[in-house]
């Protein structure tokens, strides 16, 4: 009798073993820097099943579930590798970790200033050794003809500044800053005209700056809708002189040549906290634009967009359009170049719903200004 209470203890020992195995067993997608794959592995965190598909990780790494939340049977866990990059921005160099693999995935790790920066070489780039040369979005006021313009432009020289903004210069003209020097947020260019030879001459006509509410961007996230021209008007004087030394000067004409254009700029006032289920693929949408550098600001726009789009659902299907997924591509099956399992992925899906809304628009929050004016994106 005791050696058959001592076999089923022994049993029912196996048993448990066999269960507790049977627990940890786990058949994920792996999404390793874009290496996609159908793995099977045992443990019971995101932590464990890595280490047994021998995949390492570092402090600096994006991962996503977390490593210590719980492995899904049947769930997604992306990682994203960090480096070292070197972006020298607006004359100053710099040295940053991240785990984006463009240059205009790295970008967005500047916020809303990059919104519209220049780089010297393509936003599809793949990040390499060599440093980044980058212009941000800056305010130069230039002072000519009696006025003082603040100019918002993303250019990396005063040369470019004032040729963004009309300012022409003439034969004899000169600048308190060299032409080819580096435009810095906040400096002042004055703008001295040779003398002129005849009581009429050619001078600008500013333009006004409009600052307008947005409760669709992000609060404190400005996009220069409108860029700022001066214009043109050609003035006829009268001069008064007295011992060859000019003492007074009078219009008599004014004929405006060109108007100038106002610039207008969008201010956002919406608020960004955003909360969303882990695993969800919300979740997972948040973690993959945090890759590419975009935070909850660029994430509260693309949640409204892809909230609007198709409620989030991986199988969301327009019958009027063939319009599917998450982002809503047309046709879905362009969502195959990031992934065959397109369909029911809601990793691979998003992968391209991320990838579309920069090459088309630079920014979620550039997507959602689009969709919310024309009702699409």
């Amino acid at each position: 009798m005791q050696r058959v209470v001592a076999q089923g203890a022994v049993v029912v020992t196996l048993l448990g073993v066999i269960g507790a195995f049977a627990t940890m067993h786990k058949s994920v997608v792996l999404d390793v820097d874009g290496d996609v794959h159908q793995v099977s592995a045992y443990g019971r965190t995101v932590a464990q099943v890595l280490d047994y598909q021998d995949v390492s990780v570092a402090p600096e790494d994006l991962v996503e579930p977390a490593l210590d939340d719980p492995a899904r049977d049947g769930g997604t866990i992306l990682v994203r590798s960090s480096q070292d990059v070197t972006l020298e921005i607006d004359g100053r160099e710099q040295t940053i970790t991240t785990t984006a693999q463009t240059v205009g995935e790295l970008l967005t790790y500047l916020g809303p200033r990059a919104e519209n920066a220049v780089t010297d070489v393509s936003r599809s780039q793949e990040l390499g050794r060599e440093p980044i040369r980058v212009s941000t979005l800056k305010t130069v006021r230039v002072a000519v003809d009696g006025v003082v313009m603040p100019i918002t432009t993303p250019e990396a020289t005063v040369r470019g500044a004032l040729a963004q903004a009309g300012i022409t210069l003439a034969e004899g003209d000169s600048t308190s800053a060299p032409l080819d020097a580096a435009a810095v947020d906040g400096m002042l260019v004055l703008v001295s005209r040779a003398a002129a030879t005849s009581d009429t001459s050619t001078e600008v006509l500013p333009f006004e700056t409009e600052e307008v509410e947005d409760p669709n961007l992000p609060e404190g996230h400005r996009v220069v809708v409108q860029s700022g021209h001066v214009g043109e008007a050609t003035t006829t004087y009268s001069v008064e002189t007295l011992g060859g030394a000019e003492v007074s000067r009078t219009v008599l004409a004014q004929v405006v040549t060109v108007e100038p254009r106002d610039e207008i700029i969008k201010i956002g006032t919406m608020d960004v906290s955003v909360s969303v289920d882990p695993g969800s693929s919300r979740a997972i949408a948040r973690s993959l634009a945090a890759q590419r550098g975009w935070g909850d600001d660029q994430f509260s726009c693309l949640d409204k967009l892809w909230a609007k789009e198709s409620g989030w659902r991986v199988d969301a299907d327009n019958p009027s359009s063939s319009a599917y997924g998450i982002p809503q591509a047309l046709p879905g099956s362009k969502m195959a170049s990031a992934g065959s399992d397109w369909r029911t992925n809601p990793a691979t899906q998003i992968t391209w719903g991320l990838g579309y809304v920069e090459g088309r628009y630079g920014t979620p929050c550039s997507a959602w200004s689009h969709s919310v004016a024309v009702g699409w994106y």
